[in-house]
């Protein structure tokens, strides 16, 4: 009988290589599949960025080659929405294609926002394939520090 050395690490990275093969082979054949048919039936999700400056948030989207026509943006209950689809072009359609790695299809992202906000005076604006939404603060209803005794 041969002793074979274990060595746990390595069968880590085995299994890790095994997984990310099989997704994608999975997910690579879902994207094959629906860029096929005439709409895309599969969701993406544009990366976001949300922060606090001075009295308000600032929600920023990457959304690039997306129509400012085709970016619907709502606010209902500390919930702001971002939505729309970017459309393949008419051209596209027609290339056979090498690679194809760009993403089309309809999108949805919702974020809570924690603090009371100014509805009346959001503001939003597209530029460069960045949307930027900025969520003014209500000032009278700011968290109010409390003095707490210890004893």
């Amino acid at each position: 009988m041969q002793i074979v050395k274990w060595r746990p690490f390595e069968d880590l990275l085995n299994i890790s290589d095994e997984m990310n093969r099989m997704f994608d082979e999975v997910l690579g054949e879902r994207r094959k599949l629906s860029r096929t048919r005439e709409k895309e039936d599969i969701s993406w999700m544009p990366s976001v960025d949300i922060s606090e400056k001075e009295n308000k948030i600032v929600l920023r989207a990457d959304l690039p080659g997306i129509d400012k026509d085709d970016i619907k943006l709502s606010f209902s209950d500390n919930v702001v929405t971002i939505s729309g689809e970017k459309r393949i072009e008419k051209d596209e359609k027609k290339e056979n294609f090498h690679r194809l790695e760009r993403v089309f299809g309809c999108f949805t992202r919702s974020f809570y926002i924690p603090m009371s906000i100014d509805q009346e005076n959001i503001s939003a604006s597209y530029k460069n394939g960045v949307l930027t939404v900025d969520l003014p603060m209500k000032e009278d209803k700011k968290g109010k520090g409390i003095p707490i005794k210890v004893e």
